[in-house]
């Protein structure tokens, strides 16, 4: 089977996550020029108050056009201890934050140069953590034309309607107020399911195309 293509994602949504359960190789795009507004440097959790975004700032280069791999991280607003304590008083209450906070914690300690290694060393947290087995590349060069490409269909704005993929309800701590809110962050659906994550992204996928 092809690889998938997907674009780096902060905390990418339950749909990211499946294409990575569904292909199982994936091409992580570094060789693009960087796209704003997008799960790139963003991703949307379930709050109090519904729904909610939360943004990695990043520096802002000299040059008009910047290679995703070149794209750093600012340290502008203290925006580290307000996504953790962001996603404390979100997630707390769910039935296993207790049980990871302490994986997620240092990443909001550490400081990483650049955006896309963060998000790296995240997706290879959450993927041990749910027990994914998927082999990920970063992208060498860009390719105008590939199969199974998802590098611009995954985003917060209008997003494409994909058929292999559909949003099953699961355990929200929120759920009774607002409703199961669909495709957000692939932390609610760890922090709320834990082990069983990996179930809720096999029954995600419309079409089986697995091995």
């Amino acid at each position: 089977m092809d690889p998938v293509y997907l674009s780096t994602a902060y905390l990418a949504p339950v749909e990211y996550y499946a294409k990575l359960y569904q292909f199982k190789t994936a091409r992580v795009e570094r060789m693009e020029n960087y796209l704003k507004q997008s799960y790139r440097n963003r991703c949307i959790i379930a709050a109090a108050n519904g729904p909610m975004s939360l943004t990695v700032p990043v520096e802002k280069g000299e040059a008009i056009k910047c290679l995703t791999k070149d794209i750093r991280i600012s340290d502008h607003g203290n925006w580290r201890h307000l996504h953790w304590n962001t996603l404390v008083s979100a997630y707390n209450m769910s039935p296993f934050f207790p049980y990871y906070a302490d994986d997620f914690a240092p990443f909001y300690e550490k400081h990483f140069e650049f955006l896309y290694d963060f998000n790296e060393a995240l997706r290879q947290l959450i993927c041990r953590l749910i027990d994914l087995d998927v082999e990920v590349e970063g992208t060498s060069d860009y390719l105008f034309e590939v199969n199974n490409d998802y590098r611009e269909s995954i985003r917060p704005r209008h997003p494409a309607l994909d058929p292999e993929f559909q949003a099953v309800p699961y355990y929200q701590v929120f759920k009774e107020k607002f409703g199961f809110i669909p495709n957000l962050s692939i932390v609610d659906l760890l922090f709320n399911m834990g082990p069983e994550s990996l179930i809720v992204l096999k029954n995600c996928i419309v079409r089986k195309t697995l091995n």
